[in-house]
């Protein structure tokens, strides 16, 4: 089982380096960071831009992996973002794993003053993932249903650097036959309203998800267990670094699922605030998972 930290990047960089490299000693696999123009679980804060903190990540750590959790289709197209995560990889040595999702409709209103339909912000990520690909592919121009792009004339990646790991956020039908026909990997927390499941609602959801990914890959003549699974646990109820105990269940349980990966929240704030657990949590339960 792969475990990942979420981290959300609401500090200063000199305050913000101590933490990854602490991610890194204490064995997590990979490190996340959130992409957002604003937030509603952040009024009056800072958030670093996602990838510029990625970059500045790769050279406190050496083992780490360092991603997306998720990049936002909701304000990113396809070349600047293929550039920025060409990049990334370049910088890092290759570590960068790129989390992609429809985004927040916030984010629309704060990058363009836009308020796109649900449906609306799913055709637009869908656009972002094909154009990629065509990025990925050397091509010059490609014209989706919403985004399009023209005249590129220069390499999509430096020369010896392969395009990273994608791994695409998706929770209904739709999204996950996204995912079979072009994700490297699937991630979910569950999707809208998680905040409002009990654990066992939780469970069960995600297992329902799990089983419509194996579902679309069976559609698409892909072997289901090829993309890795991510579950990233912690934004609602169920609150996996409350104890050892909570951590080491939750893996268990998302196992059980069928995940290969689980994602937690790092500290984050004061003790109480909705993102604080005790580091020693992290630390005894990576040790009880073999992780150090």
């Amino acid at each position: 089982m792969r475990l990942g930290a979420m981290v959300l990047q609401t500090r200063p960089w000199h305050q913000l380096s101590d933490e990854f490299r602490a991610i890194e000693e204490v064995g997590y696999d990979v490190a996340y960071v959130a992409d957002h123009l604003t937030h509603a679980t952040m009024p009056g804060r800072w958030l670093g831009d996602a990838f510029t903190t990625l970059a500045a990540a790769s050279g406190v750590t050496r083992r780490l992996e360092l991603g997306t959790l998720v990049a936002s289709a909701a304000y990113r197209t396809p070349v600047p973002l293929a550039r920025a995560m060409a990049t990334v990889t370049d910088i890092s040595g290759g570590r960068l794993v790129v989390g992609l999702g429809a985004g927040s409709p916030a984010c629309a209103a704060a990058d363009r003053a836009a308020h796109p339909s649900a449906p609306e912000m799913m055709d637009r990520f869908v656009d972002l993932v094909e154009g990629l690909c065509q990025v990925w592919d050397q091509a010059a121009e490609w014209r989706g249903s919403g985004l399009a792009f023209e005249g590129v004339e220069t390499l999509p990646l430096p020369p010896g650097v392969t395009a990273p790991h994608l791994l695409l956020a998706a929770h209904g039908r739709r999204g996950l036959d996204l995912v079979a026909r072009h994700g490297d990997g699937w991630s979910t927390y569950g999707g809208v309203g998680v905040a409002d499941l009990t654990p066992d609602e939780f469970w069960t959801r995600v297992g329902e998800q799990a089983a419509g990914l194996t579902a679309a890959c069976e559609r698409h003549g892909r072997d289901p267990s090829t993309p890795r699974r991510s579950l990233l646990v912690g934004f609602g109820k169920l609150r996996p670094t409350e104890s050892v105990g909570s951590f080491l269940d939750a893996v268990e349980r998302a196992s059980t699922a069928g995940f290969d990966e689980v994602v937690v929240y790092w500290p984050e704030g004061e003790p109480g605030d909705r993102f604080w657990s005790d580091p020693e949590v992290h630390a005894e339960a990576l040790s009880r998972l073999g992780k150090t």
